[in-house]
């Protein structure tokens, strides 16, 4: 880390997740030094403007902190990969953002002096700068040694989120409560959509949108349940 604690931030992922870390981070004050390419580079270059566009291995070279933000399948091997070409380097942060992967995925890296931290913001990305706003109320799961757990956390704050830590034992459990969230609820607004196209409703995502944000919030309530204090009524107060 730089004396400020500014850091030169490579992303490594050009899809939905990466640029809009990179954009969160450098709103931070931190400095990117490269973006690898990818199949939404118009995308990614509307919300991460003039990074320069690099290989894995250079961005790595040039980084003191590497964010992955790569599909869960291709993590392991671009991280064994880079550590095969000798490209990480002792004391430098390398963070993926993949809900399934712990610690044990960046082992590669970390044998090699690296630090390791996985940091998922609970967010559905777009790709777009609305994510970055969407980050603000968002939580992240934070897993890291704990010697560096503080840095990972102060991250995970600096791109605007809550950080909540998750032990890194605990992360399949993680993975499958947001798999949940996201594919169940994607699935069953689908289903109703097509069953109500069918009952002659011309636009079934308009018609569902009160009914449904409405449901999920009573949901989300009853996942938090308040404690006995909160359940007095006020009339239970007066006497």
């Amino acid at each position: 880390m730089k004396r400020d604690g500014r850091l030169g931030v490579g992303i490594i992922g050009a899809g939905r997740v990466g640029p809009v870390i990179g954009a969160a981070l450098a709103g931070a004050g931190h400095a990117i030094t490269g973006i690898t390419t990818g199949s939404h580079d118009e995308r990614a270059g509307a919300v991460l403007p003039g990074a320069a566009v690099l290989d894995a291995l250079e961005i790595v070279r040039r980084s003191e902190l590497v964010v992955i933000a790569v599909p869960h399948d291709e993590l392991p091997g671009l991280v064994s990969g880079l550590a095969e070409l000798e490209a990480w380097q002792l004391g430098q942060l390398v963070m993926h953002t993949d809900p399934a992967h712990g610690l044990d995925v960046l082992g590669p890296a970390a044998r090699r002096g690296a630090i390791p931290l996985a940091v998922h913001p609970a967010i559905a990305f777009t790709g777009t700068s609305m994510d970055l706003r969407m980050l603000r109320d968002a939580y992240a799961a934070v897993t890291a040694p704990g010697p560096v757990l503080p840095i990972a956390q102060a991250l995970a704050v600096e791109m605007g989120c809550e950080p909540i830590v998750v032990a890194d034992a605990d992360r399949p459990a993680y993975a499958e409560a947001i798999a949940t969230a996201t594919t169940f609820s994607r699935s069953i607004v689908r289903q109703a959509a097509g069953l109500l196209r069918q009952a002659g409703v011309a636009q079934p995502g308009s018609y569902l949108s009160t009914l449904v944000h409405a449901t999920v919030d009573l949901a989300l309530r009853d996942a938090d349940p308040l404690s006995e204090v909160d359940r007095i009524e006020p009339d239970e107060l007066d006497g």
